[in-house]
């Protein structure tokens, strides 16, 4: 039988409160894991241990030596290793135990013994597979459309709330919110605030768009699935927003545990030449501050929100969307819990 992801089963409810597994998740911003440094994360209810080796190569580990259970994060990077502070067992990228100091030669050396994730850099963020069988192959991640385009320029924002990350990602499949939420906002104060939406489905996944209003306002928003989860959106910018394209984000939203999110959001533009160089200098010196306000309004929304909010709601047709995303996310959950029962 091959092992599995969970120190122990876990329901289909702790899963969809901690995060679903058997699919990449964004973890943090690349820069967080520097050369010959150790970062302690905490992701889908877990802790973890991230660190580059010598040759520049992200890895990321259970924080836990398989001796006595200490935290890695406590421990010293040897290049493409980490030593454990409490009794210098030496644990290599792949989760094998490389050298055990005080008695050379012992059963431990030689054994995959802690757990170890699959991670790839993507648009200067560090992603993970979070797999429930430890030797399965991961599924393969592909990169979102717009971290992808040479003729797209973007610049990653990254943040944290403490709300559930379902909340954050149901958030951006709520396109209304942003004529009433965003009202004021530099690009989210024009069109209708009546509308008829409608889901459209797509090989990835599917869009959910105002049926009455396009290029005015929050109009639209594809969520896909391509090994990771992220949606894209696209918000009309004022001609003071400089040349270029519309306004695009693509955002993923991780559990760090049940009632706090990692936000991942990549603000991009469709911009060569000259005007790749005006956007990225409006954006740096004007942009960049209105969008976190913006962004600061979805947080503290959500962040005063009882976590069991959407135990007592009243849905209605603006909210389909949301409700194929909960039923997705619940099948899933009760799939996966399944799984680890049976492993």
């Amino acid at each position: 039988m091959a092992r599995v992801y969970s120190r122990g089963s876990l329901s289909a409810d702790e899963i969809f409160a901690t995060g679903m597994r058997d699919q990449w998740h964004a973890v943090c911003p690349s820069d967080w894991v520097k050369r010959g440094e150790i970062r302690k994360l905490r992701r889908l209810n877990e802790d973890w241990v991230l660190y580059r080796q010598s040759d520049g190569t992200v890895r990321m580990l259970a924080d836990r030596c398989p001796h006595r259970g200490a935290p890695l994060s406590h421990g010293m990077h040897l290049g493409d290793r980490i030593a454990c502070k409490y009794h210098g067992v030496q644990v290599g990228g792949d989760g094998t135990v490389l050298a055990v100091p005080g008695m050379p030669g012992c059963n431990l050396e030689g054994k995959q013994l802690v757990r170890s994730l699959p991670v790839q850099e993507v648009g200067g963020a560090i992603l993970a597979w979070f797999g429930i069988d430890t030797e399965a192959e991961p599924a393969a991640l592909t990169v979102p459309g717009p971290l992808a385009d040479e003729g797209v320029s973007e610049f990653l924002c990254y943040t944290e709330w403490e709300a559930p990350w379902r909340f954050a990602v149901e958030n951006l499949l709520d396109p209304m919110h942003g004529a009433f939420l965003h009202h004021e906002s530099h690009s989210m104060f024009g069109g209708a605030q009546t509308a008829r939406f409608r889901i459209r489905e797509t090989d990835q996944g599917f869009f959910f768009e105002k049926t009455d209003q396009r290029g005015v306002n929050f109009d639209w928003v594809e969520f896909r699935r391509e090994g990771v989860d992220w949606v894209d959106l696209e918000i009309p910018y004022p001609a003071t927003a400089g040349p270029g394209g519309p306004f695009g984000i693509a955002g993923m939203a991780t559990p760090i545990d049940a009632g706090t999110t990692a936000i991942f959001f990549w603000r991009y533009r469709r911009v060569t030449g000259w005007e790749r160089d005006v956007w990225r200098f409006l954006y740096r010196t004007t942009l960049e501050e209105r969008h976190w306000a913006v962004l600061e309004q979805d947080r503290v929304m959500l962040e005063g929100m009882a976590p069991d909010a959407d135990q007592a709601e009243n849905l209605y047709q603006h909210d389909l969307g949301v409700i194929r995303l909960r039923r997705m996310y619940r099948a899933q959950a009760e799939e996966q819990a399944k799984l680890l029962a049976d492993a």
